[in-house]
């Protein structure tokens, strides 16, 4: 009885793991692999984790990502941005936290949103954002600007080359760029 008892549950086993390695493919890479932008000045400390979605020959902005929509600022689980110190963006005080980044892309400007509260996933079932805008912190708009090289990949990067610190973002022929300070007040 217990032989063929282990005999069953090794069949089902060999047959989960064919199921997951032919028809799920969970030994392919990730086609919005995983991705963390750091950087550390003085004492400031700030980590973006997001997904990194790939153009693949199609059309992005105003037609992958529909203009004047909320985006999840890349793909599968919402983006995450984290300071260690409160932040001046805009004008805007952004206390020291872990937020998470949602997006308004338009033809010439972007509307870029910290939001508090914390999200699983991007998007749900019907492929919609989970953003609540309830729980928005700070909202900011910034200009775009075209660049002539593609970038294939979506990307979230730092920029502290002139002494001036910005959270970048680029995909496609599109960058919008964030600056950012420590808050003149800020405590460790």
């Amino acid at each position: 009885m217990l032989k063929r008892l282990l005999i069953i549950l090794s069949i089902l086993a060999l047959g989960l793991l064919l199921y997951s390695v032919f028809v799920e493919n969970i030994f392919a890479p990730r086609l919005s692999p995983k991705d963390t932008a750091k950087i550390t000045l003085n004492e400031l400390d700030i980590k973006v984790e997001y997904n990194r979605p790939s153009k693949r020959e199609r059309d992005i902005f105003g037609a992958l990502v529909p203009y004047d929509k909320v985006w999840r600022t890349g793909a599968n689980e919402a983006t995450t941005f984290e300071t260690n110190k409160d932040l001046m963006i805009d004008g805007m005080l952004l206390k020291k936290g872990k937020y998470t980044l949602w997006s308004v892309p338009k033809a010439d400007r972007w509307k870029v949103m910290f939001n508090s509260k914390q999200y699983e996933w991007g998007v749900n079932e019907k492929m919609e954002p989970m953003w609540d805008p309830n729980f928005d912190v700070l909202e900011t708009e910034v200009a775009t600007q075209n660049i002539e090289e593609t970038v294939e990949q979506f990307t979230i990067a730092f920029d502290n080359k002139l002494g001036t610190l910005k959270l970048t973002m680029a995909w496609d022929n599109t960058l919008i760029e964030i600056p950012m300070q420590i808050h003149p007040h800020a405590k460790s």
